[in-house]
């Protein structure tokens, strides 16, 4: 059984369209994965994500190792069994959960020393624990455990953190390999850090290299520093990283942000966006996002859009949807994120299919001037 393999069909620019071959299942690239945060994205049941099109998940190292704690997901047969999902999971290192924690998390070189939002109890990430944390999870895709270097940063500020980051990389490295039974199956990723700076982007691309890694994140974007300077960064970070192996940027995004990452060479993405706007009232739509909490939408019969093929649209009105988030019934939440989830993957097959026929930029500029029209 292939245990981690990435083949690229077909390229358009710096666009790519490929498969990622794991023992659980293949990944179709330009892939996003919806975030199952503690075994379970929110509102949807697995066989409901997996006829959307999903064809890997992603799990929160953090949240889960606090509850219900990775040993007892571990004795209880692995994440996979436990949720029921049983196509590939990438976990993330936990890094990003326990910096956003602020004042309750302490940074050494060791790791981070943090207290659980959830009781206060004090935990110790390490690199090599967030490593086992993953391989007591059961991941397929393993992400190395580094320091999210805030924005705005200045440049001595990103360039130590890009360098603790490579350490931790290393270590990450280190602590991955000594599971050999895990390693055995699953693949590990390394994280490029370096801020908005082109040259500390080049380091920690190098020194990545260097350890050698299954696939290559783009970490520190989408913390809030605008579309413009993250494409910014998007037009030479891709290009950095080793061309045969996937290229992943963290926590994005918004539709349009997607696009424009495709057209730059990323490969996955991941976001809780879909399914937190789900639960808030806010649709996805070729013509751009609708609030359905908007009395406009108490007598529209028309679908969430209709140009979508998701069973929501087929089956419910706007109308019928803006009664439900209005009455707060939980079926609100679970009609809306189901059918944005659905958009987010028709829209990954829709950029597939367009790089593999040459017509990337054709359906780029038409999604955009479809999606920014209202």
């Amino acid at each position: 059984m292939t245990r981690f393999d990435f083949n690229i069909h077909a390229t358009d620019g710096a666009a790519r369209t490929g498969v990622i071959r794991m023992q659980r299942g293949d990944i179709r690239t330009p892939a996003f994965m919806p975030v199952g945060t503690a075994a379970t994205v929110k509102a949807m049941r697995p066989a409901e994500v997996r006829a959307s099109g999903a064809e890997i998940i992603l799990g929160n190292t953090y949240h889960l190792m606090l509850r219900p704690t990775a040993e007892r997901i571990a004795r209880l047969g692995g994440l996979h069994k436990f949720m029921g999902w049983e196509r590939p999971i990438l976990t993330d290192s936990g890094g990003f959960q326990v910096m956003s924690l602020g004042a309750l998390s302490k940074l050494t070189e060791d790791g981070v020393t943090f207290a659980s939002h959830l009781d206060g109890s004090k935990h110790l990430i390490t690199p090599e624990r967030s490593m086992e944390i993953q391989r007591l999870l059961g991941s397929d895709i393993v992400m190395a455990f580094d320091e999210c270097t805030p924005y705005p940063a200045t440049r001595v500020q990103a360039e130590s953190s890009m360098l603790r980051s490579m350490r931790w990389a290393q270590r990450s490295r280190d602590g991955f390999d000594s599971g050999i039974d895990h390693a055995s199956r699953s693949a590990l990723f390394g994280i490029q850090q370096g801020s908005t700076f082109e040259d500390l982007r080049a380091v920690s691309a190098a020194k990545l290299i260097d350890i050698g890694f299954d696939g290559y994140a783009i970490g520190g974007l989408a913390v809030g520093e605008g579309q413009a300077a993250m494409f910014s960064v998007l037009d030479y970070a891709p290009g950095q990283l080793p061309a045969d192996r996937p290229r992943y940027l963290m926590g994005v995004g918004k539709p349009d942000d997607i696009v424009g990452a495709v057209e730059r060479g990323i490969d996955m993405f991941d976001c809780v966006l879909p399914t937190r706007s789900g639960r808030t009232g806010q649709a996805f739509t070729h013509a751009g996002p609708i609030n359905l909490r908007n009395a406009r939408f108490a007598e529209d019969e028309a679908p969430l859009d209709a140009t979508c093929a998701c069973p929501v649209c087929k089956t419910n009105s706007r109308a019928y949807i803006h009664h439900l988030i209005k009455s707060s019934e939980i079926l609100g939440a679970m009609l809306m994120t189901e059918h944005n989830v659905w958009f987010y993957q028709q829209l990954m097959a829709g950029l597939r299919a367009a790089i593999a026929a040459g017509e990337l930029t054709k359906f780029a500029n038409d999604f955009r001037a479809q999606y920014g029209a209202r």
